[in-house]
């Protein structure tokens, strides 16, 4: 496949300019956290870690930063005005109670129906670390999957069946990857978004499941 696939920054920037104005969003450990970096200035958007935080910023400059200002990944992050902490369990409350409109997260596999497996891959030697992905998968609003399209041996992570455990049944709205965006609607992966110079047919061939081109019906 010879297109130029976006990078994980480039991911990132595309998922903070579909997030809606007044929207409260948990950004998973890891990739996801890279959303923050690039929110529209022109928007109010509230950012929730599940450690305690909410309405945080962007990484600190250089020489700006408070080592006790942290998200859930342990990495820097700043306040914004009005931003707060607040204890373990009242954040766990914000994620269960159906007060956050999206949650940003990584994967190890999608289903076509929406099924998530992001917390084991079932081999031996890893070590299982669900942490509150299941509380996100059922609490938030809306998840929005930020990952890469297909593995590093190039097998697809988009698939007719999750083949890992998984972290919640029927709850991914909308795929993010280095190749295209998907939206699963009705038991169906609807393709409205791709890179430059990639054919449906190719997206296709590293797709597992079948997918449907709704840019025609845009």
């Amino acid at each position: 496949m010879h297109v130029q696939k976006r990078n994980r920054e480039e991911i990132a920037a595309l998922i903070a300019q579909d997030i809606p104005d007044g929207a409260y969003v948990n950004l998973g450990i890891g990739l996801p956290t890279h959303v923050a970096k690039y929110l529209p200035k022109d928007k109010e958007i509230f950012l929730h870690s599940e450690n305690g935080v909410l309405a945080f910023g962007p990484p600190p400059m250089a020489g700006a930063e408070d080592p006790d200002l942290v998200n859930a990944g342990k990495e820097l992050v700043t306040l914004l005005d009005g931003g707060c902490f607040m204890h373990h369990g009242d954040s766990f409350d914000i994620m269960r109670g159906g007060h956050l409109d999206i949650c940003v997260i990584g994967a190890f596999q999608v289903a076509i129906n929406g099924d998530l497996a992001n917390w084991h891959t079932g081999r031996a030697d890893d070590l299982p670390a669900v942490g509150g992905a299941m509380d996100l998968a059922v609490g938030a609003k809306s998840i929005f999957v930020y990952m890469e399209h297909i593995t590093k041996k190039g097998e697809p992570k988009i698939v007719e069946t999750l083949h890992y455990p998984i972290t919640g049944q029927q709850c991914v709205d909308r795929i993010y990857t280095d190749l295209c965006v998907i939206e699963l609607k009705a038991g169906q992966a609807h393709v409205i978004e791709m890179v430059d110079g990639l054919t449906f047919e190719a997206l296709q061939a590293v797709t597992g499941c079948k997918l449907t081109d709704a840019r025609a019906a845009a």
